[in-house]
C-alpha cells in the first residue's frame, strides 16, 4: 500500500534556501495524487501546526537580533556536550562545557587556556584506557591491576635474563640420553633455529639435544595444561576468585624454580619442566577466568569494549615493567656483583607486590553470578537481617575463597548425593519412602564429626532431582537454610533427630511464604538468576522412580 510519506516514484524533497532569510524546507507537492494515506486528517494539520509555529518561531529570533543564538538541540559524547548554534548564516556545533580551545586562547588567558588543555589530555587518557560505561568498582580494580602487571613483568624480563646466563656445557649435561624421544620434525626444527640465532651451539649435536630439550619442556607443559583444564572445568566458575589467586602463587614460584636453573644446571631440565608446567597452569587460568571478570564490569553488556581496554591496559603495564627491569640493569651495570644478586633481592619484593595486587584486585570484582556459597550468603543474610545483599556486599564478605580465612560455616549445607556413611539411615530411608513425583529436591540430615564424638553435629543434605530448575534450587537451599536455623535451637543432637519431620514442614511452610518475594528482591538488585552454578560433585542429581 503507498502512501503520500513514502511515494511510489523517486520524488525527493528539494530544500530551497534564501540567502538573506532562511526558511523551513517544503516538500515538493506532488502532481498526483494518491488514493489511501496513513496519515488522518487531524494528524497532518497538527504536524502542519507545528511546522509552521517552528518556521514562526525561528524567523522571529532571526529578526530580533543579529547575533547568534543557541538551538534547542545538544550532542553529549564521552568527551564532551556540544550544542547547535545559528549565527545567522551558517549552522554549527560548539561545545559548551569548556573543553575546546584555540591557539588564540593562549593569548587572552594563558592560564585557563593551560587548565583546558590539561582537562582535554586526561580525558583523552581515560577514554583511551577506560570503557565508557562499567561498574563503579572498575578504576580500583585497574589501579591494583596496575600494581600486579608492573611488578610481574619486571619479575619476568629479570628472571629471564638471569636464567640465560647458564653456560651451554651445563645447561645440556647429560641430554644424550633423551635423543631417542619422538618429536614433531617442525617443533625440532624451529626450536634447532631459535637456538642458532641466538648463537647457542656450533656444533651439530649440541642443537639438537637443546631442541629435544626444549620441545619436552613445552610438550609437558602443555599436556599437565590439558589435565589440569579439563579436572577443573566447573571450578573456574564455582571458585573463580580462590583459583585465579592459587594459580597466581603457583606462577611466582615457579619463577623461583627458573632462577635454580643456574644453580643446579645439571637438573636443568627437570627445574625447567616444573617451572614450565606451573605457569602453563597459571595461563590456563588466567584465560578461562578473564571473561567471566571483564562481563562483571560490563553494566552496559559491552563485554567486548571492556575486554579490548583490558588488553591495551596489559600491553601498556607490561611495557612499564619492561622499563623498570632494564632501568634496574642500567643502574647496576657497573657492578657486576651488583648484578649478579639483583634478581635475588629483588624477586621477593616483585613477587609480593605482584601476589598483593592480584589479591585487592580480586576483592573489587563482584561477580553477579550465583552459586551455592553466595546463595547461602544471600539467604542467611535475608532470614537473619530481612534484606537482600547486593554483590558488592556478597563479594565483601565471601573473599576471594581462601579456606583458611572462611572459618566455620554456621549454617552446613552440602548440595549432592545422599552418603550412607555420613547419614542417618532410619530418617533418610522415611524421607526418601514419602517423596512424589511433585518433588525435585529433599532434605536429610548428615553427620558432619565422627561417630566416634560424642556430641554429634548435623548439617542439612540437599539432593537435587534430574530435571530441577534454577527456581527449585533456590527453593531448596531456602528450605535448607530454614531448617539449620532450626537445628540451632535445638539443645541436643538427639533432639535435631527427634524433631527432624517438624523442622522440615516449618521450613517448607516458611519457604512458601517468602520464596517470590525473595526472588524479586535479588532480581532488582542485578543477580543473574536464570541459572545456579555448581561445581562436579553439586551436579549429580537423583532420578525419581514410579512402580
Amino acid at each position: 500500500m503507498q502512501s503520500n510519506l513514502y511515494p511510489s516514484t523517486h520524488t525527493r524533497c528539494c530544500f530551497s534556501w534564501n540567502s538573506d532569510k532562511p526558511q523551513i524546507p517544503t516538500p515538493k507537492i506532488l502532481k498526483h495524487k494518491l488514493k489511501t494515506s496513513i496519515i488522518s486528517p487531524a494528524v497532518s494539520t497538527s504536524l502542519k501546526t507545528s511546522l509552521n509555529f517552528g518556521e514562526e518561531k525561528f524567523n522571529k529570533q532571526q529578526e530580533e537580533t543579529t547575533l547568534p543564538f543557541y538551538l534547542p538541540v545538544s550532542v553529549r559524547k564521552s568527551d564532551s556536550h556540544s550544542r547547535y548554534i545559528w549565527d545567522g548564516k551558517d549552522l554549527k556545533l560548539v561545545s559548551v562545557d569548556g573543553n575546546s580551545f584555540s591557539i588564540s586562547d593562549f593569548d587572552s588567558n594563558f592560564e585557563d587556556t593551560v587548565h583546558k588543555l590539561v582537562r582535554i589530555c586526561v580525558s583523552a587518557i581515560r577514554n583511551f584506557f577506560l570503557p565508557r560505561e562499567v561498574s563503579r568498582n572498575y578504576l580500583e580494580y585497574v589501579k591494583w591491576k596496575f600494581v600486579h602487571r608492573v611488578s610481574s613483568s619486571a619479575l619476568q624480563v629479570l628472571a629471564t635474563q638471569f636464567t640465560c646466563g647458564i653456560t651451554l656445557d651445563d645447561l645440556y649435561e647429560g641430554t644424550s640420553s633423551l635423543l631417542h624421544i619422538c618429536v614433531p620434525a617442525q617443533w625440532e626444527l624451529v626450536s634447532k633455529a631459535m637456538l642458532r640465532a641466538i648463537g647457542i651451539g656450533n656444533s651439530r649435536s649440541l642443537p639438537l639435544a637443546a631442541a629435544l630439550n626444549w620441545v619436552l619442556k613445552d610438550g609437558l607443559g602443555r599436556l599437565c595444561r590439558c589435565i589440569y583444564t579439563a579436572s577443573l572445568a566447573s571450578s573456574f566458575d564455582t571458585n573463580l576468585k580462590r583459583v585465579r589467586f592459587c594459580t597466581s602463587v603457583l606462577f611466582s614460584l615457579s619463577i623461583g624454580v627458573e632462577l635454580l636453573t643456574p644453580v643446579f644446571p645439571q637438573y636443568f631440565l627437570m627445574l625447567a619442566s616444573i617451572a614450565n608446567i606451573a605457569k602453563q597452569i597459571s595461563l590456563a587460568c588466567y584465560l578461562a577466568t578473564s571473561t567471566a571478570v571483564h562481563r562483571s564490569f560490563a553494566v552496559a553488556d559491552n563485554l567486548g569494549e571492556v575486554s579490548a581496554k583490558g588488553q591495551i591496559q596489559t600491553v601498556c603495564f607490561d611495557n612499564l615493567g619492561l622499563t623498570l627491569a632494564a632501568t634496574l640493569n642500567i643502574l647496576s651495570a657497573n657492578n657486576p656483583r651488583l648484578q649478579a644478586g639483583l634478581i635475588y633481592v629483588m624477586y621477593p619484593v616483585f613477587s609480593v607486590l605482584d601476589l598483593f595486587g592480584i589479591y585487592q584486585g580480586l576483592k573489587h570484582v563482584h561477580l553477579q553470578t550465583l552459586t551455592k556459597d553466595r546463595l547461602k550468603i544471600i539467604i542467611s543474610t535475608w532470614i537473619q537481617q530481612g534484606f537482600v545483599p547486593s554483590p558488592e556486599e556478597v563479594s565483601k564478605q565471601e573473599g576471594i575463597g581462601l579456606s583458611w580465612s572462611r572459618g566455620r560455616e554456621p549454617w552446613s549445607i552440602r548440595i549432592g548425593c545422599l552418603n550412607p556413611r555420613r547419614c542417618t539411615a532410619k530418617l533418610s530411608a522415611m524421607t526418601m519412602q514419602s517423596l512424589n513425583s511433585e518433588d525435585f529436591y529433599f532434605l536429610s540430615p548428615e553427620s558432619l564429626t565422627s561417630e566416634l564424638e560424642r556430641n554429634q553435629e548435623y548439617g542439612v543434605l540437599l539432593s537435587l532431582r534430574e530435571g530441577a530448575d534454577t527456581i527449585a534450587v533456590i527453593r531448596g537451599i531456602l528450605h535448607a537454610s530454614y531448617v539449620c536455623k532450626g537445628i540451632e535451637t535445638c539443645g541436643s543432637s538427639s533432639a535435631v533427630l527427634k524433631q527432624w519431620f517438624n523442622l522440615v514442614e516449618d521450613g517448607k511452610r516458611l519457604t512458601v511464604q517468602n520464596l517470590s518475594f525473595l526472588y524479586e528482591q535479588m532480581l532488582s538488585l542485578g543477580w543473574a538468576c536464570k541459572n545456579i552454578l555448581l561445581s562436579t560433585q553439586e551436579q549429580a542429581r537423583y532420578s525419581f522412580i514410579t512402580e
